[in-house]
Parts: structure tokens; sequence; C-alpha cells
């Protein structure tokens, strides 16, 4: 008895399962459909400069401190003076000494050239004085040089701003006896880091699978944890080409270029990124749930109650060639008969608006049927597949001899094709559509569709066979209905 109680319910639910809608209407509305990839990184400056002294020695002042903005040629430091103020002074008393040997081979050739006109010296002795004052004029030259060096030597011991920007680190303190790096095969002592914050960056990591899409100059808003409430804009500068790995998921560091004039955004804020990869205001758009594809088309028709021949038919009519001047309900006979002319080739239109010229001896219906047949899932006979795998070829391949093949990126632009079922008049038909940009909720739809149609979202197509296959198993294993029912029905009533 609790057997045949639990049979009646089980069978109650299933009745009350199957008379719930197996479809959503949805209405076709215009909406903003905005596709944005996500990531997170850092803010970090384009630059940092680690600031050195040229000169060796005890840093003796250090007017800035950390989080100074600074100009360029600003004094960040001052080094000892003593080793390169007696250089200097060595340099000038040098230069001195060259200066008056000088004077002095300068009179004595003059006397030498003199004496030698006049015969008394010999012109041994002549060219003797020549070559002194050759050798003063060369003291000289390189006594200004070290004294020019002395000069720059001195002038190092003055550390300045390279740059203007912010002071982020300070490495070195009053007190601290710092290396050259031009002496230093270590490469000298770092004072301080600075950088310009006007202008920063931010390296976002972002997974492989929509980094295909991104594009440099691609605009980027940024979020911190400091400011919650403020956006910050930015644009893509780079993608880079080397991946990293990370717990087996693969990413791509983006470069995003921040404009900071009032640096808000400090190095190291941690920060999320959205990358707008696509902006549509005010389309037509329809849900993802609504698309169908042709090997869906049968379970979908089945599910709706809907003739599989009436729906390939309205598909094949989709299919029929358009012509450019077509107004009226005749401009597909005025098409087929242009066709049929002498010398003419037939052509065909797919939906998406690619004319392709048909092999000689081939009409439109023939491919109307072959496409109508390849939808349903029904087989195709030899000259059929051949049909299809020939035109395929072309359109891959672009057009063959007088077919129309649009742009690349017009066809990237364009989007897909997807077929959808749509209440029109009271009735449900299917339409096949073209689509454009999705953020995997609603899609846009650009062709196929008005605002006064209403799509139908069906359950998925697994759904629906695992529905079907539920339902007979069910009716093999209860015969289509409940054994106990029938059993007790068919006895006769017994005699008391």
């Amino acid at each position: 008895m609790k057997r045949f109680l639990a049979l009646l319910l089980g069978l109650a639910a299933c009745h009350k399962a199957q008379s719930a809608p197996l479809y959503e209407k949805v209405p076709v509305a215009h909406r903003d459909i905005v596709v944005s990839a996500s990531a997170s990184g850092a803010i970090q400056p384009i630059l940092t400069l680690s600031v050195k002294s040229k000169a060796s020695g005890e840093i003796l002042d250090m007017p800035v401190q950390t989080g100074d903005d600074v100009k360029k040629g600003q004094l960040l430091a001052k080094i000892d003076p003593r080793i390169p103020r007696n250089d200097l002074t060595q340099a000038e008393a040098s230069l001195a000494v060259a200066r008056a040997q000088l004077d002095n081979a300068t009179a004595q050739l003059k006397r030498s050239e003199a004496l030698y006109q006049s015969k008394s010296i010999a012109e041994t002795d002549y060219e003797a004085a020549k070559l002194s004052y050759a050798t003063a004029q060369s003291a000289v030259v390189n006594t200004q040089a070290s004294l020019q060096t002395a000069k720059d030597a001195m002038e190092d011991t003055q550390v300045r701003a390279p740059v203007t920007g912010t002071v982020l680190e300070l490495d070195a303190v009053l007190g601290t006896v710092i290396s050259s790096p031009t002496r230093d095969v270590g490469g000298g002592t770092v004072i301080l880091k600075m950088a310009n914050l006007d202008t920063v960056q931010v390296l976002a990591l972002v997974d492989e699978t929509d980094v295909g899409k991104v594009q440099p100059g691609m605009p980027v808003t940024i979020t911190v944890d400091a400011f919650p409430n403020r956006p910050f804009d930015g644009s893509v500068l780079k993608i880079e080409p080397q991946a990293q790995v990370n717990q087996n998921v693969t990413m791509f560091p983006v470069i995003v270029y921040i404009l900071n004039p009032s640096h808000q955004l400090k190095p190291g804020m941690n920060s999320e990124v959205e990358i707008h990869i696509g902006n549509r205001q005010n389309v037509l758009a329809v849900p993802n749930a609504a698309l169908r594809t042709p090997r869906d088309v049968a379970s979908a028709a089945q599910v709706l109650g809907l003739d599989l021949q009436t729906v390939q038919q309205q598909l094949a009519q989709a299919e029929t060639p358009r012509s450019p001047a077509r107004d009226s309900a005749d401009a597909g006979k005025l098409h087929a008969a242009e066709a049929t002319k002498p010398g003419a080739a037939a052509t065909f239109t797919t939906p998406s608006g690619r004319t392709i010229t048909l092999p000689p001896g081939v009409t439109p219906e023939q491919v109307q049927a072959a496409f109508a047949k390849r939808m349903s899932g029904a087989e195709l006979t030899p000259a059929e597949q051949a049909l299809l795998t020939q035109l395929r070829s072309q359109f891959q391949g672009g057009g063959g001899a007088g077919g129309s093949r649009p742009g690349r990126a017009a066809n990237q632009g364009e989007g897909a094709s997807y077929i959808v079922f749509v209440l029109r008049g009271g009735k449900v038909m299917a339409v096949p559509i073209r689509t454009g940009l999705t953020d995997q909720d609603y899609i846009e739809v650009a062709r196929g569709l008005t605002q006064e149609d209403t799509v139908l979202v069906l359950p998925s197509a697994s759904l629906v066979q695992a529905q079907q296959q539920f339902r007979q198993r069910f009716q093999n294993v209860t015969g289509g209905g409940l054994p106990g029912v029938r059993q007790q029905g068919a006895q006769p009533a017994t005699p008391r």
C-alpha cells in the first residue's frame, strides 16, 4: 500500500512538472551592453630613479625627506668637499705654473728666432726653442683640463635632483660615508630613490581568455581601497608578450597608464582594474539563453510542439537570396528570373549578407534545400555533401569568381549567427538573427528582430534531451501507466 501511494505521489509530481511552462517570454528591448575584463595589480611609478653621488665621502647635509616634492636641480645632499677642494687648489696652482712656463718659452722662442735669422745660433738651437714652446703650450692645455675636472668634482659634492619628482625612499642618512659609482666596482652607494608621480601605472594580470580582446588605448577604470567611492580613469598602454603562470593559471601582464596630477595614487596601492573591451548604448538585446544553434532546432521545436518541417521552411525562407533592390514580396521571383538568364551566374546570399556565386548548373533552390536538410539533421546525399563542401571552401577562401567577401574587420565586428524562437502575431516561429556584443547575460541583436518581438527562453538542449530520456524510461518501466492500478481495474469484482 505504501508503495502504491508513493507511485501516486510521483505521478502527481511528474504531472505538475509537465504542466509547468517550458519556456519564458522575454520582450526584445533596448539596453546598454558593457563588456569588461577584470584584473588586479599594484600602483607603480613609470620610472624610479636611484640617485647616487659621483663624489665619495661623508654626507654632511640632507635637506629632503621622504614624500617631499622636488624640482629638477634642487639640492638633495652635500658631500664632504675637502678632498675635491684640495684637488681644485692644486689644479689652479699647476695652471699658473704652466702659464708662466709658456710665457718664458714664448720669449725664448722670439729671441732664438732673431738669433737664427742673424746666423748667431745653430739650427738645432732654434729647433730646441720651438720644442720648448710647444711643450709649454701642451702643459697649459693639460692643466686647464685638470682644473675643469677638479671644478666638476667640487660641484659633484652637491647632489641635485635629476628630474622633477617625489622622494620615495632614503637609503642613506647624515654621517654615512658613501662611495662613488665611477670609482667603486660595486656600483656606488644609493642615497635615495625618487620618481615622478604625475603619471603612474598598474601592472595588471589579465586572464588568457580575456587578453585576446584587450588592445592598447582601451579605456580602463581603476579603483583602490584608499578611495573606494572614487574611480580613476586610465588607458591600456601595452600588453606584455610573456605570460605568467601562477597555480596553473596563465595570466598576461597588461600595463595601464593613469594620470595622477594630485598624487593621490601612491606606489604600492592595491587596485582593481576593469578594462572596457566593448560598449553598446541603447541597442536591441535578448538573453543569451534564448539563442539556439542549428543542432538545437529539432529538440526546441519538439518542446514547443511545433512541426519540424514548418520550422525548417521558416529558416529556409530566411536563407533565400536577398537582392539589394528587394522591396516587395515578388522580389525573390525577379531575382530567380535574373539568375536564369543566359550567361548569368546564379548567386546565393546568406543571412549575414554574404553573396556567393554558385557553381554552373546549381540553383539557389538546391542550396536552400541542402541547408534545410543540414539544419534538420537529416542525412545528406553525396551530391549535397559535395555541394556544401564546395560552398564552404568558397566562403572561407574569398568568394570565388564573382563572390563578394567583406573585410576581416567587418566580419569580426558583425558577430555570429544564431536562431531564436519568436512570438509574432500570436504564433511561434523560428528566426535566424545576427548578433553583436555580449556581456554573458544579454547579447546585442544586429539584425533579425524588432522591438515588437518577444523571444522564448527555452531550457538547454541537454536538459530537454535528459527530460525526454527520463520520460521514455518511465514509460518503458510502467508501460504507460501505473501497473497496480491497471491490474486492479482489470480484475472482476468478487461476489460475496
